[in-house]
């Protein structure tokens, strides 16, 4: 399991910073990465965007996009990605929306969330992981672990 300190070292090693918009994590990568002395090397900024209202206002999400596919969308997270990616001075970014719970649909299910990562020269990678319905606190907390890998990843890739 990646962590933030492994994160963090990866980006400085690389040179990249990074940037999160966070629907259903509230903004729970950004306190993670930030917990850690130092940080502020790497860690650009967060968006907190809860509302669709705010996914528009701040990212840039299109509310076509949202009318069409739903918030919880990798569509959204796309967007969302791009957006802080624009909206910032980060290398990399990452975006999650999704259903923590209780609740969801028959076609959104409680802890259906969808990521999306932004990086700067490359196409923007998007993943939908079905946690299932495990409780809010943990869909929450099993979206920023995941977050964190796929950050990893796209650090050492380049």
């Amino acid at each position: 399991m990646t962590g933030p300190a492994e994160v963090l070292d990866a980006a400085r090693a690389h040179g990249m910073t990074i940037a999160t918009a966070e629907s259903c994590t509230g903004g729970m990568i950004a306190a993670r990465l930030t917990d850690i002395a130092g940080s502020s090397d790497v860690v650009d900024r967060g968006f907190v965007t809860y509302s669709n209202a705010a996914k528009v206002e701040m990212l840039g999400v299109s509310e076509v996009t949202l009318a069409a596919h739903g918030a919880v969308s990798e569509e959204v997270a796309r967007e969302m990605a791009e957006g802080a990616l624009r909206h910032s001075r980060a290398d990399l970014a990452i975006a999650v929306t999704g259903i923590a719970g209780p609740g969801g649909s028959e076609h959104k299910p409680e802890g259906r969330v969808c990521f999306g990562l932004a990086a700067k020269g490359h196409a923007t990678d998007l993943d939908t992981v079905e946690f299932g319905a495990i409780g809010r606190a943990r869909v929450r907390e099993a979206s920023v672990r995941h977050a964190l890998g796929l950050l990893m990843g796209a650090i050492l890739r380049g």
